[in-house]
């Protein structure tokens, strides 16, 4: 095996990279360019539901893990983040990791009754889980889920609303380039090898000794932590709230799934794809009101049935593109004196998307 060399990159990934980071800087300057905030406001929206879907996907697309409970995580950030703020007196800024932690606390005993379950069994106990959240919420008189609680000025912290509107557009762009790069540095680590071979063989997987439980235990805290932190910042957003809202299955977890199924289940790139189109579509059937979700499942169903790895799976058909460098590939030759032409070609090894 003398010469040869296991890489990642490639000249796609490089230019993607590239590319990704010319956007974030772009988007990073939007404040001071966007004057009347004419694309500042919804991007706020789309950057929150990116960091979403990218969550999920780590838990669905790599980890096999497939949730319907995830507004539980977005739920806990948002109450987290209200009762500190309220109550504690806790700065907003500084509740936001804080509210993170809380769901990332809670959601270790989720896991030790969730993880019980497979399959479908799996999909339908976290809902369950999230549902009994969301009504002990209702029927507590600390939460008071069940009437609609704003952010007062006070425990805003005084800042002003340019501050607020600003720094909160910057904390949504944070929470979805930190999600896609958190994804990408999994895969490229231990533990998404050994997620990716617990989903595509479980008992393969444990048969080379890979520790599948805390494989998927980590990676569910991390999720439910990063989750928590955008449930916090949409709260931020908002300002107002009610247990309905903030653990709604329909917002932060039905739409997540429509995203990442259109994109891409199981692509760091799927979820980027998704949300652009999940963006234009609600543009264009924004006042349609409930046909706009029947549309919505319509064009979900239609693509799992016709285009199963989605938007990228069909780009990726065209032509193999790799954007994130993620997939490890085995180059070189067998040896330093092997004559240019004599060299073999590259060989993907390990499919990272």
């Amino acid at each position: 095996m003398s010469g040869y060399r296991i890489s990642r990159r490639t000249p796609e990934s490089t230019v993607g990279l590239i590319g990704f980071g010319a956007l974030v800087v772009v988007l990073a300057t939007l404040p001071w360019w966007d004057s009347d905030g004419s694309l500042q406001t919804p991007l706020v929206a789309i950057l929150y539901y990116l960091a979403l879907a990218q969550m999920w996907n780590l838990l669905a697309g790599f980890a096999g893990l497939v949730s319907i409970g995830q507004q539980m995580f977005v739920g806990i950030g948002v109450y987290g983040l209200l009762q500190m703020a309220e109550v504690g007196g806790v700065d907003p800024y500084v509740a936001i990791p804080l509210a993170g932690l809380l769901a990332a606390g809670l959601s270790i005993p989720v896991a030790a009754f969730a993880f019980r379950l497979r399959g479908g069994y799996f999909a339908i106990g976290t809902w369950v889980v999230a549902e009994v959240m969301r009504l002990l919420t209702t029927e507590s008189n600390d939460f008071r889920g069940g009437d609609v609680r704003a952010l007062t000025r006070e425990s805003l912290g005084g800042y002003s609303l340019e501050t607020r509107t600003n720094s909160v557009y910057w904390l949504a762009l944070a929470l979805a380039v930190g999600g896609t790069a958190i994804v990408v540095l999994v895969l490229r680590s231990r533990l998404g090898l050994a997620l990716r071979a617990a989903r595509d063989n479980e008992g393969g997987a444990r048969s080379l000794g890979v520790s599948i439980g805390r494989a998927q235990l980590i990676t569910w805290v991390v999720v439910a932590f990063w989750t928590g932190c955008t449930g916090a910042v949409i709260l931020l957003h908002t300002t107002s709230t009610t247990a309905g809202s903030a653990f709604s299955v329909t917002r932060w977890t039905a739409l997540v799934i429509f995203m990442v199924v259109i994109g891409g289940v199981g692509s760091t790139t799927g979820p980027i794809i998704g949300v652009l189109v999940y963006w234009i579509i609600d543009e264009q059937l924004g006042d349609a009101d409930a046909w706009r979700f029947i549309i919505l499942g319509g064009i979900a169903a239609v693509m799992a049935t016709v285009a199963p790895k989605g938007v990228y799976g069909l780009l990726q058909q065209w032509r193999p593109l790799q954007f994130f460098p993620v997939r490890r590939r085995l180059a070189g030759g067998p040896s330093t004196n092997t004559p240019p032409q004599a060299a073999e070609p590259e060989v993907v090894v390990e499919e990272g998307q």
